[in-house]
């Protein structure tokens, strides 16, 4: 028998640079190189293809580059070979330009650049890569379509995925597990369950990963039967199965399940819970309840020595945190340092110092982030608006703009709600314009946040602008926050206007949104309206009222002076009526001088909160109004007896970026003299021109003159005079009071409106009132 010819010695060195490339020794390669050129063998493709592939393969970069170059023939692999040194190098553009001189790029040539791409996250690119290859007439192989998908999955870009799934049927590829695969997760990923169970049903073959990708589908879309049925029918489930289960348990707020699933996977396997499972079950443990689940899991994972400077760690701080314990999760911060502190981890560390009010800690552990990102930033700043630190959060925000990460939506809409609170308009309008010079102006949270925050401030004008801009985006916040600031500030057909104009439009209203039009039909007074829509909303949206929804009806009922119908309605509600509900009807009592409910709905709220200052003033009041002054006498006593504090009545102006605060008689700010000087002046015009001090809103047995003195220095009077001394001539005047405005002030702000030409606009406890030439928006309903 004729022995087969023995190999070249180009087949031997070819052979011994594939093993050096297995076995990653580079000096056995590089030995070869002389001896090739000595023996002539240079010229030799194959041979040298070995050599370059060798030298790519190992690292030396420069060797490849300078045999590239000086290789005298270049075949398709040469080529791909040098491109995939480049693209696992990350070099991106040169390999681009490798990549355009390839003279005839095969299958493999455009894979490497799509999984270059893919793997820097340039997904649109990698996809557009794809169709160019399509288009040039490259059929496209299964790393190709896997690489792909991946990217379509990544941008949740469904169209394309759909387009690629055609290609992948029309190449007989669709049984290819891996491919497979790939159109599975990209259908889960892109939210479209109905194809991914057709390619699901549709796999002869399934492996592990075809059967988890379908777990965490159904977990992450709620369907947690379904994803408990296909897990149960698994033979074999791995780590990554038991995960999908724990974790989607976790994210539908299942925590019990969480733990269940956990002791199960303990008992009923040899698998060991890794760092994802410890995250998932320490996150199930974040609260008061299990806090001493969550030590005996920190205890195994001590016993076992797992690593915490990652998520486990990130995840324990969370827990300790969220239960209350946060000295613990302190120290675990001071153990594992503050490199691997994550977000969420330090957003529980801060809530857990926000709760308990103690927010300098907080700030320490911020200052030691070396570059905290914008959510760690817009974080600390709400835990300071959370605490009333308004002027830490302020100072902050501006330490963020100058040295800090670009604010994003929520850091704005965060500092639009501290504005708000402050019904600070010329704040509010300079942040209105970083929000478009940082174009998030036009963002749903930033949009909302301004809507409110122009509305608090007094300017509806603005609100509704704001609103014109995003109402299309069709959000159930925006128009809920538009039909209440429209309510507030004495607009209420205009806020039931624009419910009809939501519900016409198939936008579905929320119990936000029925508190919101309850509330416009109340201080318009349309009780049968607003009767239509608390049926409505029971019966058509199917929404169980809350306390919230009970409170409007009878403030509805009460203000309309339908108090019989007011109290059968409290006396009938399913659920216990709450100090809002009596509230309510004792507010009204005190309008319509009904002494006998103001008592009973008095004694309800007494029994409820026994410190419930208001509730003593509104019953005295409401006898005072009634004559009754022993009888008020006696309640004022008994509220000075049990040391209850009755809410002091303020007003306060804003002025070039300060606020002047006012008290009834105040006799502290700087120009108190020049203050009473002008409100004696106003007070002497306005009654020439017709207005009657109402006393009787002065509720103590005194003489007319000194009630009048009294009610001539009332909080928001003396504000008015201030602002009219410190402003120009014709400008809007808005004034902030803590309670609700009087009758005498009502009528008189009506008179000085029309005297002094100016719009004045006060927001009280309840509303926004727009007085002008000599009326009001309420229309003296309120």
């Amino acid at each position: 028998m004729q022995n087969p010819n023995p190999p070249s010695l180009s087949d031997k060195w070819a052979l011994i640079l594939q093993s050096a490339i297995k076995s990653r020794d580079p000096f056995i390669g590089r030995c070869i190189h002389a001896p090739i050129i000595k023996h002539g063998l240079c010229l030799g493709v194959f041979l040298m293809n070995n050599l370059l592939n060798f030298y790519a393969k190992t690292g030396f970069f420069s060797d490849a580059h300078c045999l590239f170059h000086e290789m005298p023939l270049k075949t398709t692999f040469s080529w791909n070979t040098i491109l995939s040194m480049h693209v696992k190098g990350g070099h991106l553009d040169s390999a681009r330009q490798l990549f355009d001189e390839i003279p005839h790029p095969d299958s493999v040539s455009w894979t490497t650049m799509i999984v270059g791409y893919n793997h820097l996250g340039l997904f649109n690119t990698a996809i557009n890569t794809f169709l160019r290859m399509v288009s040039s007439g490259i059929s496209p192989t299964q790393f190709t379509f896997t690489n792909v998908l991946a990217s379509c999955s990544a941008k949740k870009a469904l169209n394309v995925g759909n387009k690629v799934h055609s290609f992948v049927v029309k190449l007989g590829l669709s049984g290819v597990v891996p491919v497979a695969n790939s159109l599975l997760n990209m259908y889960a990923k892109c939210g479209d369950s109905v194809m991914a169970k057709v390619v699901f049903e549709r796999m002869r073959l399934k492996d592990k990963s075809t059967w988890n990708t379908m777990i965490s589908m159904h977990m992450q879309f709620g369907r947690l039967d379904l994803a408990l049925s296909l897990f149960d029918q698994m033979s074999d489930p791995d780590i990554v199965s038991w995960n999908s289960i724990i974790t989607g348990y976790c994210h539908q707020g299942r925590d019990i399940k969480a733990l269940e699933m956990f002791s199960s996977m303990l008992k009923s396997s040899s698998l060991n819970p890794d760092k994802f499972t410890l995250a998932s079950v320490l996150s199930a443990c974040a609260n008061p309840q299990s806090l001493k689940l969550g030590k005996q899991i920190h205890a195994h994972i001590v016993r076992v020595d797992i690593d915490t400077a990652g998520a486990v760690g990130n995840a324990l701080i969370s827990m300790y945190a969220k239960s209350g314990a946060v000295g613990i999760a302190r120290r675990i911060v001071q153990l594992t340092g503050t490199s691997s502190l994550n977000v969420i981890a330090f957003t529980s560390l801060l809530d857990g110092y926000v709760k308990i009010g103690d927010i300098n800690p907080a700030r320490e552990i911020f200052d030691s982030l070396k570059c905290p990102d914008v959510v760690a930033w817009t974080a600390m700043i709400v835990g300071y608006a959370q605490n009333d630190l308004i002027s830490n959060a302020l100072a902050l925000f501006r330490l963020m703009i100058r040295e800090g990460p670009k604010p994003n939506s929520y850091t704005l809409a965060a500092m639009l709600s501290i504005f708000s609170s402050l019904a600070s308009l010329d704040h509010g309008k300079q942040l209105h314009a970083v929000a478009m010079r940082l174009e998030e102006a036009s963002s749903i949270s930033v949009g909302n946040a301004l809507i409110t925050m122009y509305s608090r401030s007094g300017s509806i004008k603005d609100a509704r602008k704001v609103f014109n801009q995003i109402c299309s985006y069709r959000d159930t916040l925006t128009w809920t926050s538009m039909i209440l600031a429209l309510a507030q500030h004495g607009l209420g057909n205009v806020a039931i206007e624009l419910f009809e104009k939501m519900l016409k439009i198939n936008l579905k209203p929320d119990h936000i949104t029925y508190v919101s039009v309850l509330s416009a039909c109340t201080h318009v007074g349309l009780v049968e309206q607003g009767k239509r829509y608390f049926n409505l909303m029971k019966n058509v949206h199917n929404i169980e009222p809350t306390s919230s929804h009970y409170a409007c009806m009878i403030d509805l009922l009460g203000r309309a002076g339908l108090l019989e119908e007011a109290y059968n309605f409290i006396t009938n509600m399913p659920i216990e009526p709450d100090v809002v509900a009596w509230g309510s009807l004792l507010s009204s009592c005190r309008v319509y001088r009904n002494v006998d409910l103001a008592t009973v709905a008095a004694e309800k709220l007494f029994f409820i909160d026994p410190n419930n200052s208001g509730a003593y003033s509104a019953l005295a009041n409401t006898l005072s109004a009634c004559g009754k002054w022993e009888d008020a006498a006696k309640v004022r006593k008994s509220m000075k007896d049990r040391a209850v504090k009755k809410e002091q009545g303020f007003s306060w102006v804003q002025i070039q970026n300060k606020v002047h605060t006012f008290g009834v008689d105040d006799a502290l700010h700087p120009q108190r003299d020049a203050i009473y000087r002008m409100i004696s002046k106003i007070w002497n015009e306005i009654k020439k021109m017709g207005f009657i001090p109402d006393t009787n809103s002065v509720l103590h047995d005194l003489e007319q003159e000194v009630k009048e003195q009294i009610l001539r220095h009332h909080s928001e009077k003396l504000a008015i005079a201030f602002a009219l001394i410190n402003t120009p001539e014709h400008s809007t005047l808005r004034i902030m009071k803590n309670l609700r405005v009087c009758n005498d002030c009502h009528s008189a702000i009506k008179y000085i409106s029309k005297l002094v030409k100016r719009e004045i606009i006060v927001r009280d406890a309840t509303r926004f009132h727009h007085f002008n030439d000599g009326s009001c928006s309420c229309q003296d309903y309120w």
